[in-house]
């Protein structure tokens, strides 16, 4: 029962993780929102990659969201995250807000990820206590 339990909250958190990622960030660069666009120029990108960072984002997504290849997902969106976080770094963006937000989403894919897979929680098994 807590295994079924456990997985079904790490689907809620991956859920929540991509709802958050296709809507905030994937569908706005796909269909070339003025928003996303603004944004990547303000942080110093040239507003022609909006589209191919939103192919990236997307692909990331959907092999994160398919469960063999669930784990090459989350390795390639931690990447995608790690850039994102050194973009804000050297627009230097409140660090709160902007640059820890990488770190946030990243606890959410990661977090998911834990809970849906027993093969991830047996190799970073959480020990409290002793």
């Amino acid at each position: 029962m807590r295994e079924k339990i456990t997985t079904w909250a790490g689907w809620m958190l991956s859920g929540a993780f991509a709802l958050f990622i296709a809507g905030a960030s994937v569908a706005p660069k796909l269909l070339h929102h003025p928003a996303a666009t603004r944004t990547l120029e303000k942080l110093g990108w040239d507003p022609r990659h909006t589209l191919t960072i939103g192919i990236i984002e997307a692909t990331c997504l959907v092999l994160y969201l398919i469960p063999p290849t669930r784990l090459l997902g989350a390795v390639l969106f931690t990447g995608l995250l790690g850039g994102a976080m050194a973009t804000q770094i050297r627009a230097e963006s409140p660090l709160f807000s902007h640059v820890l937000f990488s770190v946030y989403l990243g606890l959410f894919l990661w977090g998911g990820l834990w809970l849906r897979d027993p093969a991830l929680r047996a190799l970073f098994p959480v020990r409290l206590g002793k």
